[in-house]
């Protein structure tokens, strides 16, 4: 909860001088942290679609919910209706803390980390980091690992715009490089 109070004690103020706020509830807040596996390879393998599974449960402590494809696709082999990826929707404690561990302990932990890149914005003000690799993530021990996949987190943010977005991720520790 370290980072919701350095949010409401520090980030808040200097928000609001930076674009000139008046009221303390327009100044951008996130709203929500969504984590995202696409199972792609794994529509016919059951098993990878239990890992995958497992994965979110470890990292979130919640349950996923299973997305459907809204149409069929015969080049990639997709009907309507089949299980193509899982996300958790995370918002309040949950995920203040889980934005903490992300930015403390997981993208440190990235190979080869250099900094995440400012071109991920949205335009409405979210932003997305893709991970090749999901072991990134302590919960998840390398000696247990059967497959690797990737994940996708996205951070929702209240902000108007992706510079108000920016400011507000920078502030809160997130390594954007120029």
């Amino acid at each position: 909860m370290a980072l919701k109070e350095t949010y409401k004690k520090e980030i808040i103020p200097k928000l609001m001088k930076e674009f000139g706020y008046k009221n303390v509830n327009a100044v951008p807040n996130v709203k929500a942290v969504t984590l995202n596996i696409g199972i792609g390879p794994g529509l016919k393998d059951a098993k990878y679609t239990e890992t995958a599974e497992q994965t979110l449960i470890r990292i979130t402590g919640q349950k996923p919910v299973k997305t459907l494809a809204r149409k069929s696709i015969s080049a990639f082999k997709i009907r309507e209706g089949m299980v193509v990826g899982m996300k958790v929707t995370m918002r309040g404690k949950r995920m203040w803390t889980f934005l903490d561990k992300l930015l403390h302990v997981s993208l440190p932990r990235v190979r080869d980390f250099r900094g995440l890149s400012p071109k991920a914005f949205d335009g409405n003000g979210n932003y997305s980091i893709g991970f090749k690799e999901h072991t990134a993530f302590p919960e998840i021990r390398s000696d247990e690992i059967e497959m690797i996949h990737g994940l996708q987190v996205t951070i929702g943010t209240t902000a108007k715009s992706n510079k108000e977005a920016e400011a507000l991720l920078k502030h809160l520790g997130l390594p954007l490089t120029k």
